[in-house]
């Protein structure tokens, strides 16, 4: 049988890593941004932080050991849709009133 750790590197995640606590995380190129997944299991995922580039994403999750929010510039959580600090001070950032 596959461990987690190959069969998620089989499946296209970079950076698979064991965190704090024994969830998994991986980072995984998507269209517009790179993804860093938690809870990572054979049928699917906890949540994810959305960075620009996977370089920031892969550099989070070699840094991140598992406690509160990753670091780095992410942009948005998902499924909670917060906005993180990759947004929040950017020239472009409109809060809502």
């Amino acid at each position: 049988m596959i461990d987690l750790t190959q069969a998620l590197l089989d499946e296209g995640y970079r950076c698979v890593k064991r965190l704090d606590g024994g969830i998994y995380a991986g980072v995984f190129p998507q269209l517009y941004t790179c993804g860093l997944f938690v809870g990572l299991t054979r049928g699917g995922w906890e949540r994810r932080y959305c960075y620009e580039n996977t370089a920031d994403a892969e550099k989070a999750l070699r840094e991140w050991n598992g406690a509160g929010d990753p670091p780095g510039p992410w942009i948005k959580e998902k499924p909670g849709d917060r906005l993180g600090p990759g947004v929040i001070g950017h020239e472009n950032f409109k809060a809502d009133k």
